[in-house]
């Protein structure tokens, strides 16, 4: 079982629906909602828990993958707490930390997909 051009797509838009919803924190759009910086409120860490997990089981790309969304949750967390203090143009900058993070996340998400063979046991 591996990753398909599905799962990847799946995968970035999720990625793209948080950093859409930060941004919109970070220029005045909308409040800062709690979930959206918890794994289990936020749709990159569900799809996370509920689809890749299963399929590969054990593996320390998952791992890698839960620490890097982890690390991008509470990056975002500070930069609306940054930008609740008013320091607005210092948290906008830190998008680029969560952009970062999202292609790096992506990028082990690919890992994934490129050994088929390395597959845990579906849950």
């Amino acid at each position: 079982m591996d990753l398909n051009t599905l799962d990847m797509q799946q995968a970035r838009i999720k990625q793209i629906l948080f950093k859409s919803q930060l941004r919109s924190v970070l220029y005045g759009v909308r409040e800062a909602d709690e979930a959206l910086f918890l794994p289990q409120g936020n749709a990159l860490g569900q799809w996370l828990s509920t689809v890749i997990k299963p399929k590969f089981l054990g593996q320390p790309e998952v791992r890698e993958a839960e620490r890097l969304l982890l690390d991008m949750l509470r990056t975002g967390r500070e930069l609306a707490a940054q930008h609740g203090r008013g320091q607005i143009e210092e948290a906008r900058r830190g998008l680029t930390q969560i952009d970062r993070m999202g292609e790096q996340l992506v990028t082990v998400l690919q890992q994934l997909g490129q050994d088929p063979g390395r597959a845990g046991t579906v849950a």
